[in-house]
């Protein structure tokens, strides 16, 4: 049942992909209308496709690379859909659907085969921790994403050529929104995802640190991005710097998700 559901919510997302993509060069009004419905009902699939996942499974579906992929993709689209229901965000969809189908698109490839749990991943602990921390990933993504939207727009304004991007990306106080709202939300997922897996550490391995690969490099993640909230809060950083800064951020955020499992060992190698 969950394939078939992820593969409608696949099918749906790429519709609405297509549809932002026309409003995008077209700008007609009816057609994002169209495209923004069309992601929300993927989503709302992907998110009973999860659901029903956890069912066949019986544990939180977010331990194989199909899962966790999927659940990442499903972590963005909540991170864009939060934006938007507060703020009004000229053409972000176009950028967000793009990424959310290449993820999806990833996790149809991956293996769907449910795997049975280790002991060690057979705790309470594993749906608060993986998920926080997935979905702060989703949010620090949409921040790259706007901080990429950003510096094509201010180059743009400065080299005074006003074309297709200018009249089409949001204005850069919008942009700085995006990053201040990613930033407020993520920061404190990933702050509260390190606490439950530290206390999971405690209860599954004797001590809450153990300098594994993937612990050293979430860390990495977390003092840079307490860095950037605290050039940005207290010293007061926006725009371009944010923008450049969220983007490396992200950068490393990735790797410590998906590339500390590749190249390193560790037991955190049984979420890949």
């Amino acid at each position: 049942m969950s394939f078939l559901l992820f593969q409608t919510s696949l099918a749906l997302y790429l519709l609405a992909t297509a549809a932002y993509l026309v409003f995008f060069f077209s700008e007609k009004a009816q057609i994002r209308k169209n495209a923004r419905l069309l992601f929300v009902l993927a989503f709302a699939l992907h998110s009973v496709t999860i659901i029903v996942r956890y069912f066949e499974a019986g544990h939180t579906p977010i331990t194989t690379r199909h899962e966790t992929i999927s659940f990442f993709a499903w972590s963005l689209g909540c991170g864009y859909l939060s934006f938007c229901w507060r703020y009004e965000v000229k053409n972000l969809g176009a950028f967000v659907s793009l990424l959310v189908l290449t993820l999806m698109t990833m996790a149809a490839f991956a293996s769907r085969e449910i795997v049975s749990l280790s002991p060690l991943l057979q705790s309470g602990w594993l749906p608060a921790h993986a998920s926080l921390s997935i979905l702060a990933y989703g949010f620090f993504a949409l921040a790259g994403i706007g901080g990429l939207m950003y510096l094509l727009q201010e180059r743009t304004i400065k080299r005074k050529r006003f074309g297709l991007f200018y009249s089409r990306l949001p204005s850069l106080e919008t942009l700085d929104k995006l990053n201040h709202h990613c930033l407020s939300v993520g920061f404190p997922l990933l702050t509260l995802g390190m606490i439950t897996g530290s206390l999971w550490a405690k209860q599954a391995l004797g001590s809450y640190w153990h300098w594994d690969p993937k612990e050293t490099w979430t860390l990495i993640t977390w003092l840079l991005y307490a860095g950037l909230i605290h050039q940005r809060f207290t010293v007061g950083w926006r725009g371009r710097q944010a923008a450049w800064l969220s983007i490396a951020a992200l950068v490393v955020a990735l790797f410590t998700y998906w590339g500390v499992s590749v190249f390193f060992a560790g037991y955190h190698g049984n979420f890949s």
